[in-house]
């Protein structure tokens, strides 16, 4: 293969559609716009959302619901998670650093600790939120759940 041999793959380039050249061309007379209207004009542009004059979708959908800006979404994190961390690494303690480190939460999530799955490892237990059950589960294998 050389420099001189190189060309692109049959029917990858078509030719360029040469609009206002006369009728024999296929595209002469209107130049492929159609009559008359506003598309047919020359420095027309079609405005977000406009959609010729009849009432635009975002106004014909009436507005709905109520988002709460004070609400908490927590990143729910199991108990099973946080067995299998602790025989994956031996870590003994676990805050939102350490499961940071690991992948489990992101930069900035707030984190609820949930008691789905088995715990037998002692853990200690820092983060933004237990459910009861969770904080049964590691108290009853001799581990501690704080609350930040």
């Amino acid at each position: 293969m050389k420099l001189h041999n190189l060309k692109p793959a049959a029917g990858s380039r078509g030719r360029k559609k040469r609009i206002g050249r006369g009728e024999g061309s296929g595209h002469g007379g209107t130049s492929t716009r159609g009559h008359k209207g506003a598309q047919a004009r020359s420095g027309y542009s079609r405005k977000l959302g406009f959609e010729g004059g009849q009432m635009p979708i975002q106004r014909r959908l009436p507005k709905f619901g109520f988002t709460n800006p004070d609400k908490v979404v927590y990143a729910a994190v199991n108990l099973a998670t946080l067995q299998a961390l602790s025989e994956k690494t031996g870590a003994t303690v676990i805050d939102l650093e350490f499961l940071r480190q690991n992948g489990v939460i992101a930069k900035s999530e707030v984190v609820k600790i949930l008691g789905n799955g088995d715990l037998t490892a002692k853990l200690e237990v820092s983060a933004n939120a237990f459910s009861a059950s969770a904080k049964a589960k590691i108290e009853a294998v001799g581990g501690t759940a704080t609350t930040i």
